[in-house]
């Protein structure tokens, strides 16, 4: 009998096991049918996004930006024998036209699929192609011209050979109240005993605030990022927060803050004027100005700053103290008194002490360099219902050149200058600018406070482009430049990238997105069509600044 139970329990266990497996290869079946379904075709509207991709190489599609032979019109200052510089264009204008439209329409395809796509503007990784570009490009004869010996007054500070006893100690009066965290100075004459951002002071002349090749650039922007700070206070006037920064060594920077993520555009819906500052705009400035070869905005670096112990315990400045505190998350936030955005509401954060900055060196003190600050004659209306003067008469700019100090000099083309430096980076707040008050009419405009470029890669801002488009004027050197920026060999897009890689907040992620640079190119091609349209137009277009530059310049694709 039990010999018979246990033959009937093994035959009854042998059933239930083959039923678990006949279920689990059904189960198996199941699952299979189901994950096979995606590999069916696809609808032909599912390709666009992959053949986008494709041509991503947005700037390919302007190779018809081509610097010419020939500058085909009169200018007004160093002409050669015959009075002319000839300039050829590279194809009709309607085919140009046609060519920028299709690919205006083919990126806004490439931009919609990367805003969907997760990380899609976090790619901007700098070959080693592309620091070859920049190495290239700084290299070229257009980056070294000759230029003209510079005179005792075309120095913007000189170092006195002597100083008396009662000077020193009035000096060291004026730097520091309490010396404990500086220093002690040991300076002379001799420009090997200065600090970094002593021989940036010295270095600025009528024609530049560096020079191309400046040796004292590493260490100034090495000191800008990484040097103790010994005092932090918030900088009076403006409209946003910001803060000066002291180094043991007395130098100063000037931080902005970031208030926002680096890739997040401006709202369509805001005017320009009611947008936050942005801590790598002031960055991408620094380093897009450096590249167009103007050198007119100071030095600035990205550097990951302590809230608590880099600003709160060290600062003397009782307003600014107050307006610290913790957030619910436990950041510790601050926001500082200033015109706009200084409240609870857009305070400003670590996570949960580090937070991210520019650091901009700051200026000589005006009491010893004053500086003049003037009206852009293309300043907004800054009103959400009228327009200005110039956005209403296309013939302006007529009015302008009779205005001083508009009317002599290079005052025009190097306002036209900087409006091409804000077109590229979408710029809109350009209401006044500055100049050093000891060179007078005849110097360069300081690019400063950039805080409010880079907002948006997916719309380009025409009236930016005023200046240019209504006076037609524009230097030699600057079109020059452009044209060799235009091509594969020193694509714009490509040195940024390689440029900007070389700044410490690269290392967290890139300073410009992908859709920025490309939006550069499109707007450089922007740029550079609308000289055209001005030489097709009219005979008195370039300035010629660079008499010993060949006359005849071809840089082939």
């Amino acid at each position: 009998m039990r010999w018979f139970m246990r033959r009937r329990t093994r035959l009854l266990c042998l059933v239930l096991a083959g039923i678990s497996v006949f279920l689990h290869l059904l189960l198996v079946l199941l699952m299979l049918s189901v994950y096979q379904s995606p590999c069916l075709s696809p609808s032909p509207h599912h390709d666009k996004p992959s053949l986008a991709l494709e041509d991503n190489n947005f700037t390919s599609k302007y190779n018809y930006v081509k610097l010419p032979a020939h500058m085909g019109q009169k200018s007004s200052s160093n002409t050669d024998a015959n009075g002319r510089h000839k300039m050829a264009a590279s194809s009709n204008m309607a085919d140009m036209r046609n060519h920028e439209n299709s690919a205006l329409k083919e990126d806004r395809e490439i931009a919609s699929f990367k805003m969907a796509a997760p990380n899609g503007n976090h790619a901007a990784t700098p070959s080693k192609a592309d620091l070859t570009k920049l190495e290239a490009l700084f290299d070229h004869p257009l980056y070294n011209l000759p230029q003209p010996p510079l005179e005792e007054e075309d120095w913007l500070l000189r170092v006195k050979a002597k100083a008396n006893v009662a000077e020193r100690e009035s000096t060291q009066q004026w730097l520091s109240d309490n010396q404990n965290e500086y220093e002690p100075i040991q300076w002379n004459s001799s420009t090997e005993t200065h600090p970094p951002w002593l021989r940036f002071h010295l270095g600025i002349t009528r024609w530049h605030l560096y020079a191309h090749r400046d040796a004292n650039l590493g260490p100034l922007i090495e000191q800008l990022a990484s040097h103790r700070i010994v005092s932090a206070v918030q900088k009076a006037g403006g409209t946003q927060l910001k803060l000066v920064m002291s180094f043991p060594n007395y130098g100063q920077a000037l931080l902005k803050p970031m208030k926002q993520e680096r890739d997040e555009e401006t709202n369509f819906n805001l005017f320009y004027f009611s947008d936050f500052e942005r801590h790598n705009a002031e960055i991408a400035a620094f380093h897009l100005d450096r590249v167009l070869g103007f050198r007119r905005v100071p030095p600035v670096v990205g550097r990951l700053i302590n809230v608590v112990k880099e600003i709160r315990d060290l600062t003397t400045d009782v307003k600014l103290a107050k307006t610290f505190f913790t957030s619910p998350v436990g950041n510790t936030c601050f926001y500082g008194q200033c015109s706009y955005y200084c409240s609870t509401e857009h305070a400003v954060c670590g996570r949960p002490h580090d937070l991210e900055a520019s650091m901009a060196v700051m200026l000589p003190d005006l009491s010893l360099a004053p500086r003049r600050s003037w009206r852009s004659p293309w300043r907004r209306s800054y009103s959400r219902s009228k327009s200005a003067v110039w956005e209403k008469d296309s013939k302006y700019c007529q009015t302008v050149k009779k205005t001083s100090p508009y009317n002599r000099g290079t005052r025009l083309v190097d306002f036209i200058d900087m409006a091409i430096l804000d077109f590229l980076m979408s710029n809109m707040d350009r209401h006044h600018y500055e100049t050093f008050e000891r060179f007078g009419n005849n110097t360069f405009l300081i690019h400063l406070d950039n805080g409010r470029a880079f907002g948006r890669h997916s719309k380009d801002e025409p009236s930016i482009l005023a200046p240019l488009v209504q006076c037609c004027r524009i230097r030699r050197s600057t079109l020059l430049r452009l044209g060799l920026l235009s091509l594969p060999q020193y694509r714009l897009s490509d040195v940024m990238r390689a440029s900007l890689s070389q700044d410490p907040l690269a290392k967290v992620s890139p300073i410009l997105s992908e859709s920025h640079l490309a939006a550069i190119d499109r707007r450089l091609a922007t740029v550079l069509l609308t000289v055209q349209n001005c030489l097709e137009q009219n005979n008195d277009v370039i300035y010629n600044d660079i008499t010993d530059y060949p006359d005849e310049v071809t840089v082939e694709h």
